[in-house]
């Protein structure tokens, strides 16, 4: 239901997308929820994505590219398509962000993840909006890190003095049931009272959503994805070699391989997959969810977005996380696995055929995740909005105020 009450708000939202497709589409499923709830709002994404322009958005959404930078395996940044130095690159973009809020002029502003951006980039923006009046918020995974490491990549970037001085609120897109991903970290009581678990956010298939190219398979079929790619290598290839090995699996497979993945991994997968009847191999599917709703069942490494996309069309999932360079995926799986919402092949163990088939066989007769009977799961994108009609709807409808980018 659309209300006028935030008429003229303006909400810019920060995503820092170093590599893969997770914050994008977080912040993208975020923004959409809230021009759908709000007519008159408008939303500003600012993202260093490459692939940001093949998504669609929603009237009233629009973006702003930053320049890319990419994080290379010793954990150092590049320029991603710039041959200049990183710190230019970096320089550029915490200018064009500062500028972008000034002249937007936001009433919240939403900082995914990095509580100062990518090395910092967010900081002068931030104490800029605070001074403004601006509500400054903190939108979190349900799982960061492991705690010991979030403690101490917290304290090499000073997260921790940021967060408690400039953040009005912090909001974690997960339930309470599935852990906390703050803990460990001495946040102090006033801090930690701005803490609000939102639950998962809901995913959809929008109604002018249309695949790329018809659907290889009559339903059912497995749905094999890696998120982004760049780190799916291990899974798609443990996945295929029983599907080369056993002739009989119940559901043919499509692997959505991602955007990311090296050239030359794309190319071998494919090839391989040309050999094989029940195998089909896709590199990107900008309208991803029409595929796992007419998926039969998931193989998955686990992200945030996918498990949000796992529940919200209550498929049986099988996880394979990655463990490096963040237990993020592990952590999650593992707690899946416990509350009965999904199972797992722990990436450390032995990577072998049989074991593989095995786990697909049992998936063929793994209950939905609504089996768990676990309540409040999807309320993410519900309580998102409640939360900024709460900080936002007061000052707009009571006072008929355009915020703080005018009068």
């Amino acid at each position: 239901m659309l209300t006028d009450r935030l008429h003229s708000a303006r909400i810019l939202i920060y995503s820092h997308d170093t590599f893969g497709l997770g914050h994008l589409r977080r912040c993208r499923t975020i923004a959409h929820a809230l021009v759908e709830r709000y007519k008159g709002l408008s939303v500003l994404i600012l993202s260093g994505s490459p692939i940001i322009g093949s998504f669609d958005f929603r009237a009233r959404v629009d973006f702003v590219r930053i320049p890319g930078v990419i994080k290379l395996h010793n954990g150092e940044y590049t320029s991603l398509g710039l041959h200049i130095d990183i710190q230019e690159t970096l320089a550029m973009r915490a200018s064009i962000i500062r500028h972008t809020a000034e002249a937007f002029a936001p009433d919240l502003f939403l900082v995914d993840k990095e509580p100062l951006g990518l090395e910092g980039e967010v900081e002068s923006t931030l104490h800029m909006l605070h001074e403004r009046g601006t509500v400054n918020v903190l939108g979190l995974r349900d799982v960061l890190d492991d705690p010991v490491l979030l403690k101490r990549e917290w304290h090499r970037k000073h997260a921790l003095p940021a967060v408690r001085a400039l953040y009005d609120e912090i909001w974690v897109y997960g339930p309470r049931a599935l852990g906390d991903p703050l803990a460990g970290l001495d946040l102090g009581p006033r801090t930690r009272q701005r803490v609000v678990h939102t639950g998962y956010l809901e995913r959809f298939v929008a109604n002018n959503a249309t695949r790329v190219q018809p659907a290889p398979f009559e339903d059912p079929y497995l749905l094999v994805t890696g998120g982004g790619g760049g780190d799916g290598a291990m899974m798609f290839d443990w996945v295929l070699r029983a599907y080369e090995t056993d002739r009989g699996l119940t559901h043919p497979a499509l692997f959505v391989l991602g955007p990311f993945m090296q050239p030359e991994a794309q190319r071998e997968f494919m090839a391989r997959a040309e050999r094989l009847d029940d195998v089909v191999v896709l590199t990107f599917d900008a309208h991803i969810e029409l595929l796992i709703q007419g998926a039969a069942a998931l193989v998955a490494m686990g992200g945030y977005n996918t498990f949000c996309e796992i529940l919200s069309f209550d498929k049986p999932a099988l996880l394979i996380p990655r463990s490096q360079p963040r237990r993020e995926q592990l952590i999650r799986a593992r707690r899946a696995e416990e509350l009965g919402l999904t199972s797992m092949l722990d990436p450390a163990g032995a990577h072998d055929t049989a074991s593989m088939i095995a786990a697909l066989r049992r998936l063929d007769h793994q209950a939905p995740p609504s089996a768990a009977g676990l309540e409040g799961l999807l309320d993410g994108l519900q309580v998102i909005t409640s939360l900024v009609d709460r900080r936002l709807g007061g000052e707009f409808a009571a006072y008929g105020l355009l915020g703080a980018h005018g009068s």
